[in-house]
């Protein structure tokens, strides 16, 4: 909530009518979810503009508008009109505001895989001694994050936000936006190659999080990434760097690794139990950011296990489904070369007594890499898979990199989309109730199609 003048003072708007109240107000940017006493935020976009919103969002009860032009269309008396150079920074402008006015351990993640699940995994575990704060689902984009930390309030304990990116200097502004006390980078990997070139270039991006620590200044690294160790390893004098991972040089340790009926369990640095009810192994590296920032903020590693073990993962993210008697693992969210290798790990380990089938989409935004990469995955499949069904023209190089490997072609089919791919897989394939079934690909494949049955 902000009074008129916060918002002026924060976003450096003029107040074009209205008048300075104390009264308090929300932000919304939605005009479909304005509630009494909000302000309406006109957002511009590619494909939209926020102000052919404005009567709608005064129809829902309205207070203020904020915009870039001042509507042509007559606003009611009482109704305050505030503007700014641009709508989209003055919500990041919003947000730095409420950001700068909280003195509570703020937690941000990023990385190319895992950040969703890291940054749900430690807000679980801090809710188990406060009221946490997070960007919900995986909103954590120049629109979403602000959204989140607007949202902020006194009696919030703790704020962990995860920061996307998929061009340079994102990362970056955001970062500086939510000022985290403890930074967490999960790993370096070919994702969003279409505009950070290589994964030089997504190190540079990723790790520019590390310049916006606010204090005490913690970073946590995945220690076994070889391109994070490089920051370690120049960052070794700072003590305020800590590593995770499975080899032995990292501060947060994971030994004994076990898969056991859908769980996964490990020990931290050979002495603490943790298990976690997922199919998939690197999980572990997930866990560890997790432990590692509840020790950091007091927490026991008693009380950690037993909120980590409760920790329902995220939906798409090797989750294992039934659907008309059939074992899926639906990997649907997003798709890259190193999630794909974890996904294609989970189904190898996966108990099964019948055939392992992989129903793979394209991997998007590789950008000069992209056939190259999806040519190079193969190996992996022709030696986990029975059967490999591939949605979309990238997909289907690596359907034919897998037959020039041995994969036998009757066990090969190539589909454009994935509801085709549903009805391949039901009315031609037939799975059995033993078999176990990975469904793989970008978002913007719409790999959740195969389970509308």
């Amino acid at each position: 909530m902000f009074t008129l003048k916060e918002i002026i003072k924060a976003t450096g708007g003029k107040l074009l009518r209205g008048s300075l109240s104390d009264e308090q107000i929300g932000i919304s940017t939605d005009s479909r979810r304005i509630k009494p006493q909000d302000a309406f935020l006109a957002l511009r976009g590619d494909n939209y503009d926020g102000h052919n919103f404005i009567p709608a969002a005064l129809k829902s009860g309205a207070v203020c508008v904020i915009v870039e032009k001042v509507p042509g269309l007559k606003i009611a008396k009482g109704i305050a009109v505030v503007r700014v150079k641009n709508t989209s920074l003055a919500l990041g402008d919003l947000a730095r505001f409420k950001r700068n006015n909280f003195r509570k351990p703020v937690i941000a993640v990023t990385g190319s895989n895992g950040k969703t699940t890291v940054k749900d995994m430690i807000a679980w575990v801090l809710s188990s001694c406060g009221r946490v704060l997070k960007n919900e689902g995986t909103k954590n984009n120049q629109v979403g994050l602000p959204q989140a930390l607007i949202q902020l309030k006194e009696e919030n304990d703790f704020a962990v936000v995860e920061i996307g990116t998929n061009h340079f200097g994102e990362v970056d502004y955001l970062a500086a936006i939510a000022r985290p006390n403890i930074g967490v980078l999960t790993n370096i990997g070919p994702s969003h190659l279409e505009f950070l070139n290589n994964l030089s270039g997504v190190l540079k991006e990723k790790s520019s999080l590390l310049n916006s620590l606010d204090d005490p200044a913690i970073a946590l690294l995945n220690g076994d990434d070889k391109y994070l160790r490089c920051l370690i390893n120049r960052g070794k004098k700072n003590p305020h760097i800590f590593s995770y991972g499975v080899k032995e040089k990292n501060d947060f340790v994971a030994s004994g690794i076990k898969l056991e009926d859908g769980k996964v369990k490990f020990k931290l640095n050979r002495k603490f139990d943790f298990t976690l009810l997922t199919l998939g192994a690197c999980n572990v590296y997930n866990a560890l950011a997790a432990i590692a920032v509840g020790r950091i903020l007091g927490l026991g590693h008693n009380e950690i296990a037993s909120r980590l073990s409760d920790f329902d993962f995220p939906g798409g993210r090797l989750k294992l489904v039934e659907v008309k008697g059939l074992k899926f693992i639906d990997d649907t969210y997003n798709s890259n070369p190193l999630s794909l290798n974890n996904a294609l790990l989970a189904l190898d380990t996966a108990k099964c007594k019948g055939k392992k089938i992989l129903i793979m989409g394209d991997m998007l935004e590789l950008g000069k890499q992209k056939e190259l990469l999806h040519r190079q995955v193969a190996g992996s499949i022709t030696n986990i898979c029975d059967v490999l069904v591939s949605v979309g023209n990238l997909a289907a190089l690596t359907a034919r990199a897998a037959k020039a490997r041995g994969f036998k072609s009757k066990n090969i089919f190539c589909c454009a989309s994935a509801a085709q791919a549903r009805d391949l897989l039901f009315n031609k394939i037939s799975p059995e109730a033993k078999d176990i079934i990975l469904v793989k690909g970008s978002r913007s494949m719409k790999m959740e199609e195969v389970f509308k049955v």
